[in-house]
């Protein structure tokens, strides 16, 4: 199982991605995880990155596909994997399809969390989390029992900067700009599969399910 979630911030690609994981021993991998732990474990690639974050610049896309390329040759990569926060471009798009190739992997699909922008900044707005332990809550459906304290460590819960509504807009944004041009994209690739991402945490496991049991 190889597959790619595509979705705005908010969309809940790593709820969806948690709960396959729970289900079918698979890698989750996050660019993001990726590059800081390349940048903590002073990696060649993490030095070159690093060298580019220190002088406020965008970390190249070569480098970034050479972390994921890296990432897929270990051990729990072997039965599958899930890509999410990458690619975001058509060219970072065409530099994977281009190394999957060179490793002789086929993608399975790639999943669209379709979310009305609205219920994106609601869910988002409402987020909180520990400055300690990163526990996340909403004000909304998990609040904590103390207001501004975690349930689990006592530290101290806050709003981050990224879950305000002017950063939210800005990121969705970015989105439609430089990312949803993706979905037309694996869409010509006969890879696309959309799916309502208001169905549950479990709606692309559900699909994934679904698709495997036709296969047999």
């Amino acid at each position: 199982m190889r597959i790619i979630l595509l979705g705005v911030p908010g969309s809940g690609k790593g709820t969806q991605a948690e709960s396959i994981k729970n289900k079918y021993p698979i890698a989750h991998i996050s660019t993001g995880d990726i590059l800081r732990n390349n940048v903590k474990n002073s990696t060649e690639l993490g030095k070159q990155a690093k060298s580019y974050m220190d002088s406020g610049k965008l970390v190249p896309d070569e480098i970034i596909v050479a972390m994921i390329e890296s990432r897929l040759n270990e051990t729990d990569c072997k039965e599958g994997f899930i890509l999410d926060g990458f690619p975001r471009t058509i060219p970072q798009a065409e530099a994977l399809s281009t190394m999957l190739e060179n490793l002789g992997i086929d993608l399975d699909a790639v999943i669209e969390l379709a979310i009305e922008d609205d219920i994106v900044i609601d869910r988002l707005t409402t987020r909180r989390g520990c400055k300690s332990c990163g526990e996340i809550y909403n004000t909304t459906f998990k609040p904590t029992k103390v207001e501004g304290v975690c349930d689990k460590c006592n530290g101290e819960v806050i709003q981050r900067d990224d879950d305000k509504e002017s950063v939210i807009r800005k990121r969705l944004s970015v989105f439609y700009e430089q990312t949803a041009p993706l979905i037309d994209y694996y869409r010509n690739k006969k890879l696309l599969v959309t799916v309502d991402a208001n169905g549950g945490k479990d709606v692309v496991l559900k699909l994934l399910e679904k698709k495997r049991s036709a296969s047999k």
